[in-house]
């Protein structure tokens, strides 16, 4: 599949943090720009997270509402109420570092559902935020790769350190990564059920062997990230440490950017 236009704006800067404990952090930074066209793309690609558009009109039939309206009022996390606001950074934190590892880095990251399925528009979604796949070849081979990643968002002024917040998240991964991957299985059963059997090539590590490693993302505000002293973040408890990627976005007005985003997603569908 193609990488959506939106994945331009990601780039490397080149610039290395390092931790308390010595390990290297990649900083990336997305470029986004006033372009309509992107834009569009962009909103289109991020609002299938939440609603395919072939079911919409059936989802918005006898609701009273216009497509517009629905996506506002039950799918998409509020704008103004918590914790809606924190939720849409949260998702769009998420959403974008599956892009990254997907179109940049090369892994197939599947996430049918995993927002579709809200009960409650505010709440995030349960589990491992975002998990890659990578197959050596047509059979389970050891050289295949797993890839769990916790992300965290910050794009308002705080004195929490996200990238050590993803870190310790991260450090449970080990514990939900059966549940998550079931669900993921579950989900793709309903669309795909090839795509579904491949996750069961990681659900048994002792008969069929496999490499994992894990990732903590911590996408960022450009005022945060310069305020962030994320050289003190510490993965020396990890307990995959040695198989352990850390990374940082980071870019300018990305809370106005989510907004827009959401606004563009549901007035163009």
């Amino acid at each position: 599949m193609a990488a959506p236009n939106h994945i331009v704006w990601l780039e490397v800067t080149g610039e290395i943090i390092q931790t308390a404990d010595g390990k290297e952090t990649e900083v990336w930074v997305l470029q986004h720009a006033d372009d309509a066209a992107i834009l569009s793309a962009w909103a289109t690609h991020f609002r299938q997270h939440y609603c395919r558009d072939e079911d919409l009109p059936d989802l918005v039939a006898d609701t009273g509402l216009s497509n517009a309206e629905f996506l506002t009022k039950i799918k998409f996390p509020d704008a103004v109420a918590a914790p809606g606001p924190s939720t849409r950074a949260g998702d769009f934190g998420e959403i974008l570092v599956a892009d990254f590892i997907e179109y940049v880095l090369g892994y197939w990251c599947p996430r049918h559902g995993r927002f579709e399925d809200r009960e409650n528009r505010n709440v995030p979604s349960n589990g491992t935020d975002v998990i890659g796949f990578s197959f050596a070849g047509e059979e389970p081979s050891p050289d295949d790769e797993l890839l769990v990643i916790e992300s965290k968002a910050g794009f308002t002024p705080t004195t929490k350190n996200r990238l050590q917040k993803a870190i310790d998240d991260s450090c449970k991964d080990l514990v939900r990564e059966a549940m998550s991957l079931s669900a993921i299985k579950q989900r793709l059963l309903k669309v795909n059920r090839d795509d579904a059997l491949k996750v069961g090539r990681f659900q048994n590590q002792g008969d069929k062997p496999f490499r994992r490693t894990n990732a903590a993302v911590a996408v960022l505000d450009d005022n945060v990230f310069a305020e962030m002293a994320l050289d003190g973040s510490d993965a020396s408890e990890h307990p995959n440490k040695d198989n352990l990627r850390l990374f940082v976005i980071r870019g300018i007005s990305m809370m106005n950017l989510v907004h827009a985003l959401y606004e563009r997603a549901a007035n163009e569908a």
